[in-house]
Parts: structure tokens; C-alpha cells; sequence
């Protein structure tokens, strides 16, 4: 048996932009319109659009694979085409195995129907059998906590409770390869870590998994190996937090651009012992590797550093200036690198690094304190909120009502 699961060979799809007639009723009427508005009527080419151009990648037996690029990057023409929903215009697919697609949770409901008849119906569109739904009904009931409700047509369920029994019908389906399409971001943030260990457990199992997402965290968590796609075509094929780092960097704000600027902010790293990376357990130790480069003499500087969570409530910040290292001058061409050593104390989730440079003195800022870096926290304690303060449960106990009495003791009579 093969060890390649999915595999793709030079694929190109093109799409044609603009209207495409398909009787003369619809033809005529346009072609009046364009002669009106004096529009080329020849120029088809230029109504070409390649959404793929020249994408090559394999995915192994029981790997998890992610894509990851902005919008339009041709991720879900993809997803699409090894699904078998439109074809290549050239090139070559191959699946090896029976393959299950995840591009949409809850598709296939009706309204009208109930939480249980839903998952049979949703459940024979995902592939799986009769026999098959039914030996996993109840662990699908479980999973979607909808216990309660899942005799009531879900046309009264609300958006939440909907996905999360989208998900759970999704997430029992037993193929040999799984296309998953951004399904862990339903619910609240409980059920999204329940999804992502359902998933952990499908991999367990020998299961080979692609993933399509936006968010990175997850691809990070979930992937050994990602590919970064741009415009239509195969940016960087490697592991996981290499190819998370050029998406970030590619989305880098920084000011080298700002022509006007005498001085601007030329690299940002962050590293852990063994080297650059995004991934972080809560606690553990990280180094931020900072240049800056000044294009004119500039004196009495300071690089700032902050922390923000994803709804960018800054969480911490400090300067050269403030950990005891002084005021920084520069001459036109010359560079000032500096690494700052943190302790990542913060909870799971997303963070932005910001760096900037300052001049406390004038109070200038040169530049946007744009976010030059991602850094992710995978925390495997139980822990909510922004920050990790590391607890321990030491001592518990249940400490009765003083204001009950003790129960009356009944003394029974000696028999004669």
C-alpha cells in the first residue's frame, strides 16, 4: 500500500470572470448592452482568472497537513478539488482511501427536522450508514450536550447549538482521509477544545487529516506539516512553525518601508532554546531578538516591547530605557541589536508581540507599534483568563451546617 494519502501534480484551475450566458434570452440583451457601452466583445482571455497555478504537494498516511494564506490564496479551490465537487483544468489528483469532507458544519440540515433526524440525514451525507449512525447516535448526543433538546426541530436551536451539533455528527465520521475546512471555531471556547481534542483523537487513530484555517493556533496545535499558499500558488512546503513564521512575517507591518522615518525597526525574532519559533507552553522561557537601523543620527532612544491578546488589550509592555540599559544614539547606517528574555506567564491562546522605537524625553514614537510577531500558548492546565498564575489545589474538604443538629439517637429497648 501506497504511503501517500493525497497527492497533487502541477494542478492549475482557472475560473472565467464576468457573466457566462447559457441561453440565447439571457445572450441577446447583454450583447446590446456591451455594443452600447462600446465593450470589447472579443476579448475572452482577458476574462481568465487562474485561481491555481502550478501546485504540487503530497500529504503521508496518518499526517496531519494544514494550508494556511491569506484570502483568495486558492485554499478552498483545494479543498474543492480533492473533494471532487469541480475538476482540475491540468494536472493530476490522487486520494488513496475513503475521504470525508468537514467544508461546512450543518450542512445538509433541515429546519423542520429534529436534532435526531438531522443527524441521520447529515450523517448520510458525510458518507456513513444507517448501522453506522446508530451504533454512534448516543456519543453523538453526548458530544453536542443537547441532550435536552434533541427532540425539537432545530429550526428553534440557536446558531450555537446548531454548529455544535454539526460538529458532533462531523466529528464521528470515520474516514481513512478527512478534509477539514475552518469546523473548529463553533461554539464557546469549552466545546472549540473539546473539537480540537476529538480531532487529536482522529489522528490517534491513523486518520490522515488536511486542514484549511485561519486561524494559525489551531494549524499550529493540530499540524506536523502546513503549506503556505500565495495567489494561487505553493509559497513554502515545511514543518508547522516554519511556515507560520513567513505567513507572519509576510504580514509584518514594520516601518522599513516609511522612506520618511529616520529610523525604523529591520528585524524582529522570537526563539526558545532550540531556535525561532511561535509555539509556546504557558511558563516556558522565550528570547525576543530585536535591530533596529537608523537611516540618520538619532539619539536618546528607546526599543519598546508589548504583549496584547486578540482583542488587543495590552497585557504587557517595557523599554531598554526602563530594564536599566540607558538612552541609545545612532549614526546614519549603524544598527543597535538587543535581546529581551521573557517568561511566558499567560494562559492558552493568541498574543501580539509590538515593538517600536521611542524617545521619552520629546515624547516622539517612530513608526506604528504595529504587531511584528504571533506567539501562540498551548497551556495543558485548566486555566481561564489572560494570565497563568501556575495554581495548585492543596488542601479540600466539606464542612457540614453547624445550624443542623446531629440526628437523634434511638436507643432500642432490651429484649426480655
Amino acid at each position: 500500500m501506497s504511503d501517500v494519502a493525497l497527492r497533487m501534480e502541477h494542478v492549475y484551475k482557472s475560473f472565467r470572470k464576468g457573466e457566462v450566458f447559457n441561453s440565447l434570452r439571457d445572450l441577446v440583451p447583454a450583447l446590446t448592452g456591451r455594443m452600447f457601452e462600446r465593450r470589447d466583445l472579443t476579448g475572452q482571455d482577458q476574462r481568465e482568472f487562474w485561481a491555481l497555478q502550478d501546485v504540487s504537494f503530497e500529504v503521508r498516511r496518518g499526517e496531519a497537513f494544514g494550508i494556511i494564506g491569506h484570502n483568495g490564496a486558492g485554499k478552498s479551490t483545494i479543498l474543492k478539488i480533492l473533494s471532487r465537487i469541480m475538476k482540475p483544468t491540468k494536472g493530476t489528483m490522487v486520494v488513496n482511501g475513503r475521504l470525508s469532507a468537514l467544508l461546512e458544519v450543518s450542512a445538509g440540515f433541515h429546519h423542520d427536522l429534529t436534532g435526531r433526524e438531522n443527524i441521520f440525514l447529515n450523517g448520510t451525507i458525510l458518507g456513513m450508514s444507517r448501522r453506522e449512525i446508530e451504533s454512534k447516535l448516543d456519543q453523538i448526543i453526548a458530544f453536542s450536550e443537547l441532550e435536552e433538546f434533541i427532540d425539537t426541530p432545530v429550526k428553534r436551536y440557536s446558531s450555537g447549538m446548531y454548529a455544535r451539533l454539526g460538529f458532533a455528527v462531523a466529528a464521528h465520521v470515520d474516514p481513512e482521509v478527512l478534509i477539514v475546512d475552518e469546523v473548529l471555531s463553533v461554539g464557546d471556547f469549552m466545546f472549540q477544545q473539546r473539537c480540537m481534542d476529538r480531532m487529536s483523537s482522529i489522528l490517534k487513530g491513523g486518520t490522515t487529516v488536511l486542514f484549511v484555517s485561519h486561524n494559525l493556533k489551531a494549524v499550529s496545535e493540530l499540524c506536523s506539516r502546513a503549506m503556505l499558499l500565495k495567489k494561487g500558488r505553493v509559497a513554502v512546503v515545511d514543518d508547522t512553525d516554519s511556515v507560520v513564521r513567513h505567513y507572519l512575517k509576510d504580514a509584518q507591518d514594520l516601518s522599513a518601508d516609511d522612506e520618511s522615518q529616520p529610523v525604523y525597526i529591520s528585524k524582529v525574532k522570537v526563539c526558545d532554546e532550540l531556535g525561532e519559533r511561535s509555539t509556546f507552553e504557558s511558563g516556558q522561557r522565550a528570547w525576543i531578538d530585536v535591530e533596529m537601523t537608523a537611516r540618520d543620527f538619532v539619539e536618546k532612544l528607546t526599543v519598546a516591547i508589548s504583549l496584547v491578546d486578540e482583542r488587543q488589550y495590552e497585557l504587557f509592555n517595557t523599554t531598554t530605557e526602563r530594564l536599566g540599559h540607558g538612552r541609545i544614539s545612532l549614526r546614519p547606517g549603524e544598527s543597535y541589536r538587543c535581546r529581551f528574555e521573557l517568561s511566558l506567564n499567560m494562559a492558552h491562546g493568541t498574543f501580539y508581540l509590538g515593538v517600536g522605537i521611542r524617545r521619552h524625553d520629546i515624547q516622539k514614537v517612530y513608526g506604528p507599534e504595529a504587531p511584528s510577531a504571533t506567539v501562540f500558548i498551548g497551556s495543558t492546565s485548566a486555566v481561564r483568563g489572560a494570565v497563568n498564575c501556575f495554581p495548585k489545589l492543596v488542601e479540600s474538604e466539606i464542612v457540614p451546617d453547624s445550624r443542623l443538629k446531629e440526628p437523634p439517637v434511638v436507643l432500642e429497648a432490651p429484649s426480655s
